[in-house]
């Protein structure tokens, strides 16, 4: 039976086609505001992390009411490394929105969620963002958006998905490319026309389907998920279970029941199929269990979430300035917080090295950097080592993960941009001029693209996009060379003076300044040889009786280079780790002893 008045969507695009912003204006005029409420830009962007990158990171529910009919919507993450929260949320929902931009057109990760969303036979409404844009090229888009569909194999009606152009920034769609419209009520009426309404027998046993976790300190653990079946209670005793090991079969009860409503969750009495709901009172809840009425135990099925594909350790920070800025500085609050993490984020994985190390393996750079970044901010201190990738044995060969790269590049750039890829092992797929500019598409392996980023933008003068995404395992492409320069690393432990800044600036870029306390075996800056150079930045100039006309100029430092977690991650050396502390990230050696450094070089050579 469907329930007409309910339709569950989610948004999907690439990273900053809009979705977050579209979302905004679809609750403006879906009245979830009163009339004189203080409203914030990308409001679904709630963490500070996601505020401050300009990126969705968790995706999130909300619902509007639009001529009596609920349409509950899910935000999406557009980063590819976040795509194992796109794979569950897409179970949740019965059609999607594909946003693409007027400008750029479908990306990598437009293609990545799409295949996901027409596995699952969801009904598609093509939305064209940015109209307004003054190099928009809507016509031209619209074929790319067939191409894709037609690409990935579509349905036929797949195919004919309706198509609506807006612009979410101005809240305004229409159904005509050059026809600009006054406000989002086209979107609203195909989404009500298009998208079908969830289907479900309410009278049968309760079956609902946990497609994510939110965690609250009052309450404890809060499943979400699609009532498929049944009705679901507040009070009521169910039964918890798991697809693929059948041996979980456990009491529990459903303490509080909410719905979402604008912004935020209400409690409700029971909530029938088709709904997506909150609940609590499951300590143990997990994503991808089912919650089943106890005489009729029947779970469902839940998405394979894709392989990680690049692993680093994470270990107790044991260099000598341990302990003086972190609140959770053991093994014990390491491995507490990382399994409270694996509780959420489905597309992790934990492993246990030793008593104080762990591998923690994700989908990308970014993925496991936002984790670093988030545990920082809570108090935490701790090392990471260099990310490395995770192989596979396929028919008898070693095979590494390789990415399909689309570089947006001006087209003085395409020249130094194709180079570096080629010496990164790369292969040029396809080249396609877009207005003045010319799009790449590489297949490169993904250990290729480590430490890339700031070399393309470099190279691009600062306007070149990329985008990457897991594409396939291929067998080993061989040896890649990661980086031309060594390390400059501080000799001895004290506070860095400007006498011995000056004369350590020569050799090469420095990262910290006068005043700055460090230690033996810290990396101070970049040796502009190809090998590492001991520096005694804590030198001071020998002070004598004599004085000599011009050996008392003031001496000038060039300012150091100050790297974010990224350009840090992307720079270590696989001799060396990241301290990560809530206040500072240095960069040091494995071996901080300078002799025992030096009698390990030469044991490997």
């Amino acid at each position: 039976m469907a329930q007409e008045n309910i339709r569950n969507i989610a948004i999907i695009a690439h990273v900053d086609h809009g979705k977050t912003t579209l979302v905004d204006q679809m609750l403006k005029q879906g009245g979830v505001y009163r009339e004189n409420q203080a409203v914030v830009d990308r409001v679904m962007d709630s963490g500070d992390l996601e505020r401050e990158r300009g990126i969705t990171i968790l995706a999130k529910n909300t619902a509007v009411h639009y001529n009596g009919v609920k349409i509950n919507i899910v935000d999406t993450p557009g980063h590819a490394d976040f795509s194992g929260e796109v794979e569950r949320i897409l179970k949740m929902v019965d059609g999607v929105l594909l946003l693409v931009d007027a400008a750029e057109g479908p990306m990598p990760q437009t293609r990545f969620v799409l295949q996901k969303a027409l596995e699952l036979g969801h009904k598609v409404i093509v939305v064209v963002n940015k109209i307004d844009r003054p190099d928009q090229r809507i016509d031209e888009v619209c074929d790319e958006v067939l191409e894709l569909l037609l690409d990935l194999d579509a349905t036929q009606e797949q195919f004919d998905s309706p198509t609506i152009f807006c612009s979410a920034r101005q809240g305004i769609s229409s159904y005509a490319p050059h026809v600009p419209g006054t406000d989002l009520k086209p979107l609203f009426d195909t989404i009500i026309e298009y998208i079908d309404p969830p289907k479900g027998d309410e009278n049968g046993p309760l079956q609902v389907l946990v497609s994510s976790i939110d965690y609250n300190e009052f309450v404890g653990r809060i499943a979400i998920g699609r009532v498929e079946r049944g009705v679901i209670r507040q009070n009521q005793e169910v039964m918890v279970c798991d697809y693929h090991d059948p041996e979980i079969k456990e009491k529990a009860k459903v303490v509080a029941l909410y719905e979402y409503t604008g912004l935020g969750r209400s409690p409700i009495q029971e909530a029938s199929a088709g709904e997506i709901v909150a609940f609590s009172g499951i300590s143990d809840i997990t994503i991808g269990r089912t919650i089943c009425a106890p005489d009729a135990v029947e779970p469902l099925p839940f998405v394979k979430i894709s392989e990680p594909t690049i692993e680093m350790t994470f270990s107790v920070n044991d260099s000598p300035f341990a302990g003086r800025e972190g609140k959770f500085v053991t093994s014990r609050n390491l491995r507490d917080r990382l399994e409270k993490e694996l509780l959420k984020d489905v597309s992790l994985r934990v492993t246990e090295q030793s008593a104080d190390a762990f591998n923690v393996a994700g989908r990308g750079e970014m993925h496991l950097s936002i984790l670093i970044e988030t545990m920082r901010r809570e108090g935490y201190e701790f090392q990471v080592s260099t990310p490395r990738v995770l192989t596979q044995e396929i028919d008898g060969k070693l095979c590494e993960p390789v990415e399909r790269l689309v570089a947006d590049v001006p087209e003085f750039a395409v020249g130094s941009v194709i180079d570096k890829i080629n010496q990164r092992k790369g292969e040029l797929m396809a080249m396609n001029p877009v207005g003045d500019r010319m799009r790449l598409e590489f297949l490169v392996p993904s250990r290729g693209l480590f430490g890339y980023r700031s070399e393309f933008l470099t190279d691009t003068h600062g306007e070149g996009i990329m985008a990457s995404r897991l594409e396939t395992f291929a067998p080993l492409k061989g040896e890649i060379d990661r980086r031309k320069t060594g390390s400059l690393v501080s000799f001895e432990t004290g506070e860095a003076v400007t006498y011995g800044l000056y004369n350590a600036q020569e050799r090469g870029q420095l990262f910290i300044g006068a005043g700055t306390p460090v230690y033996a075996g810290m990396v101070v800056g970049i040796c502009s040889r190809n090998e590492d150079m001991s520096v005694n930045v804590c030198k001071k100039k020998q002070l004598t009786n004599t004085r000599a006309a011009g050996s008392d100029d003031a001496l000038r430092l060039t300012p150091p280079r100050v790297m974010s977690l990224e350009q840090c991650l992307e720079y270590l050396a696989d001799d060396e780790l990241l301290e990560v502390t809530p206040q500072n990230l240095r960069i040091r050696k494995r071996i901080l002893d300078h002799s025992e450094r030096m009698k390990a070089l030469k044991g490997k050579g």
